[in-house]
């Protein structure tokens, strides 16, 4: 009996201490997720002080046909980046994991380049290599002897140029991941049988990455429909949903950008619904384990060396924007103007941000509002990852879909969100208003990048066996004693990788900054927009490989000392 009531004070315990660590979790989703989505659906209803749907009847109707332009072009233009990314992701993946030729190694290095390019610092690499006035662009037109630009990068073309190099990263991974897990016997079977190369691809190869091609999908699209960075550089006139937000709360027409901001949400979180719900009507699984990542040898030596030149100029064509930013990062202010090349060259730009306080303020705010956002979602990500994973109670579904809201919210959403929220005194503000101040990015950063900790914490905390908690708990350590010193260690890889990969985002975030940034706070992408307005090409550059150079710190750090590569955040 005695034994049996210990039992019985020991789970009523569990319970009490698992409802205790949900209420600062819950505080959080609800009054920074879920609160400021409703003010903004509030919004977006209450027009001319009355409530109604006349805002979106204006929407959808001849009275605002920008509006629905811009939800179509949105549309059509993330479709478009899914193909044009698969088209090239799948491909690299199959070649590179199925097929052992020379230099293969420094080619699959090269093909996760685009990953530390920030959004803003990967059109702006563009925009010099292939816009009107870029180094390619003249190139051409002066060895052509052409009076006028061959090309120009903008509108739809350019955007999606863009979108493709950065997003085609996505399949290459997810695509790379499931290769390594498949087991060649089933192919070998299938080869065994009679079935040729394009039957085993479509019948056993295709089906098989059909969840990974899922997911990768998923990410392009909800990416690309979120994109703001090609847009607001590259579309000219060009419309799309994430710029008419923008442009609305520029222009004071609030109650319309809460409804455009609804409209995007729906898309997006609809996207993600209908994506999980066609992964899940087919269930592709291999029922054996096997020997996988196996690769074949070419062995034609026209084939080996055709896909080892491939190679050369895909780490060429890869490699071009980066090499880019760090030649224009030497070129003086006001070297170089109407010359068809630059012409002078100096250290002058990283001198002025080591010496000169006011250039250097951006970083020094990028870096302390990351650190402090960061800083937050580590506290945040392993206490809910710990509750999903390791507690039971009623609701915990719903909370994982709360927890992953925020990574299916485009940026211009939760910027406006939070506007909506907090531009007034409230209660989850604690009684102050935080739109204007200094506080409100690194809140946007923080919820922005929740699920980027919580999915990689989960993720470790799943490998690990209950039984160690329970032995630290019988040999007399408290909750949180056997949580410090037994748990955490364990999961610290991956809870650390999700972390790093939070931190270095929210340096290079953009978006929700140019909506909710104050001259005190500006970080260093805004400062980058602010150089490029003034045609300083040079110390946008030198702030831009800053930015990559920290970004690729963080990747070589999270694979090379905590064992976790960039898919696994993914």
């Amino acid at each position: 009996m005695r034994r049996k009531a210990e039992i019985v004070l020991r789970h009523v315990w569990r319970n009490r201490t698992t409802w205790i660590l949900l209420l600062p979790v819950l505080f959080v989703l609800i009054g920074y997720v879920l609160y400021p989505t409703w003010q903004t659906f509030v919004n977006s209803i209450r027009f001319n002080g009355h409530w109604g749907f006349e805002l979106y009847r204006r929407f959808f109707t001849g009275d605002s046909l920008s509006n629905l332009e811009a939800l179509w072009n949105s549309v059509y233009l993330s479709l478009l980046s899914v193909i044009f990314s698969a088209l090239i992701g799948v491909p690299l993946a199959l070649i590179f994991h199925r097929y052992d030729f020379p230099g293969r190694r420094l080619f699959q290095m090269a093909a996760v380049m685009p990953m530390v390019l920030p959004s803003l610092v990967g059109v702006m690499s563009f925009l010099f290599l292939y816009g009107e006035s870029g180094l390619v662009t003249r190139t051409v037109q002066h060895l052509l002897g052409l009076s006028t630009p061959p090309f120009t990068l903008s509108g739809v073309p350019g955007i999606l140029l863009v979108h493709t190099y950065t997003m085609y990263v996505y399949f290459y991974l997810t695509v790379s991941s499931a290769l390594q897990g498949l087991n060649p016997s089933v192919e070998e079977a299938a080869v065994n049988l009679g079935a040729g190369p394009w039957t085993m691809f479509r019948k056993i190869t295709l089906p098989l990455l059909t969840p990974s091609l899922i997911a990768a999908s998923l990410l392009v699209f909800m990416t690309s429909m979120a994109s703001f960075s090609a847009p607001f550089l590259l579309a000219g006139g060009y419309r799309v949903l994430s710029l008419q937000i923008y442009f609305s709360k520029l222009n004071g027409d609030m109650q319309m950008a809460a409804v455009q901001s609804v409209i995007l949400s729906v898309v997006s979180i609809s996207f993600l619904l209908f994506m999980r719900w066609h992964q899940g009507r087919r269930d592709y699984h291999i029922s054996e384990k096997g020997v996988s990542g196996w690769r074949r040898e070419v062995r034609n030596p026209y084939v080996k060396w055709m896909l080892v030149f491939l190679g050369i100029l895909m780490v060429a064509v890869l490699l071009l924007p980066h090499f880019t930013l760090i030649l224009l990062s030497f070129v003086p202010e006001g070297t170089w103007t109407y010359q068809t090349y630059p012409t002078e060259f100096s250290l002058e730009n990283y001198i002025l941000l080591m010496k000169d306080p006011s250039i250097w303020e951006p970083i020094r705010n990028s870096l302390w509002m990351a650190a402090l956002a960061t800083a937050g979602n580590l506290l945040f990500g392993v206490l809910t990852a710990y509750l999903l994973v390791k507690r039971k109670f009623r609701g915990k579904n719903l909370l994982d879909i709360l927890v992953m809201l925020p990574w299916a919210l485009p940026a211009t959403v939760v910027a406006m969100n939070l506007i909506f929220a907090f531009n007034v005194p409230a209660f989850f503000g604690f009684g102050h208003v935080l739109v204007g101040t200094f506080w409100i990015l690194p809140l946007a950063y923080f919820i922005r990048h929740i699920p980027l900790v919580v999915r990689p914490t989960s993720a470790a905390f799943a490998q690990l066996d209950d039984s160690l908690e329970e032995a630290a708990r019988n040999l007399g350590a408290g909750w949180f004693t056997a949580f410090r010193r037994v748990i955490l260690p364990l999961v610290l890889p991956g809870m650390m990788a999700g972390a790093l990969l939070a931190f270095v985002t929210a340096v290079g975030e953009f978006v929700s900054s140019v909506l909710l940034y104050t001259i005190d706070n500006r970080p260093i992408s805004i400062e980058i927009m602010n150089q490029l307005r003034m045609f300083n090409l040079g110390q946008a550059s030198a702030y831009a490989v800053y930015q990559i150079l920290l970004i690729a710190l963080v990747m070589f750090v999270s694979n090379r000392f905590l064992g976790v590569k960039m898919q696994n955040t993914l």
